[in-house]
């Protein structure tokens, strides 16, 4: 739904990565309702006593499944708690793969003949409808609260990215000559995009790896000079060559100072959200300008997009 306040105020950003007691209850209802409706019943059915088909939800299956599946979820899932004037919300991370399970799990229920006796509809069910219906509206509830995640076609829940690197991330395709080079920039990427903090974490080392293999593109037993020469064919322009050769060595300087390239007690672990992004976009940023300056980029590597 195309909402009047979206249209006057503008989307609102999406950068929460904690589902709020507001968004929680609208994923709570949405999963009831989906219950009570037997959409449930495509993967967990409660059988005709006739044997004529599935009418509705086997709720204690279901229960099962979802506590086997997702140990860390309270079941049955409530919308929040109270204590001492204090809301409480379960898990965000948990929250999310109930919703991968429940995109697996589901689908629309259709209702077929009536069976006058039990007083109950046998049930046929369509899977592309109903899981697409689901997607359409766990994504407007993150939207609508300002949540940091998406629910994709796949089923999969994907972090979104802050604007500024969105849509480079989302669109990236990374086609160089190296084929070990690609398949590292495409796991920092995809890490990146992880919901769980600690695999995020991971992007920024794996990304400081790609940053050492590029290093060694034009001179591999001499990395100060391969950059020197990765940077001649970024810029002819003095001063900001300098200026790109001072971020280089800054670069290096902090995947060698913080507990990125290194594991020893002395290095500092970097583990807020907001700080991970900054020094993945600043990475990023840098590699970016090396893969795609048109005609003067490093001519073993190129940079496309979808």
């Amino acid at each position: 739904m195309d909402y009047f306040s979206d249209k006057q105020r503008g989307l609102r950003p999406r950068t929460e990565e904690q589902l709020t007691p507001a968004a929680l209850g609208g994923i709570v209802a949405l999963i009831q309702s989906l219950i009570s409706t037997g959409a449930f019943a495509y993967k967990y059915p409660e059988m005709c006593p006739d044997g004529a088909g599935p009418y509705g939800t086997d709720g204690q299956a279901l229960s099962l499944a979802v506590q086997a599946e997702i140990p860390d979820l309270e079941w049955p899932l409530r919308a929040f708690t109270e204590s001492a004037g204090e809301s409480h919300v379960p898990d965000t991370l948990a929250v999310l793969d109930l919703i991968q399970f429940s995109y697996a799990a589901i689908a629309k229920p259709l209702q077929g003949s009536y069976h006058s006796f039990f007083q109950h509809h046998h049930l046929t069910f369509d899977v592309d409808s109903g899981r697409e219906e689901f997607r359409a509206r766990v994504n407007s509830i993150l939207a609508r609260n300002g949540i940091a995640y998406d629910l994709k076609e796949d089923g999969t829940i994907e972090r979104l990215a802050p604007s500024v690197l969105r849509e480079a991330l989302s669109n990236a395709v990374f086609r160089t000559k190296d084929k070990t080079l690609n398949q590292m920039l495409e796991d920092a990427r995809t890490k990146f995009l992880n919901p769980d903090p600690v695999v995020r974490r991971e992007s920024v080392e794996r990304l400081w790896d790609c940053w050492e293999r590029i290093k060694t593109l034009e001179m591999p037993n001499d990395k100060r000079a391969s950059v020197g020469l990765l940077l001649d064919k970024v810029t002819a322009q003095k001063d900001v060559r300098d200026m790109l050769e001072e971020e280089a060595r800054k670069l290096t300087d902090i995947g060698n100072s913080f507990h990125i390239r290194h594991t020893e007690t002395k290095q500092t672990l970097v583990s807020a959200s907001h700080i991970i992004d900054y020094l993945f976009h600043r990475l990023f940023s840098m590699i970016m300008l090396l893969l795609i300056e048109p005609n003067k980029a490093i001519q073993r590597t190129s940079y496309s997009r979808r």
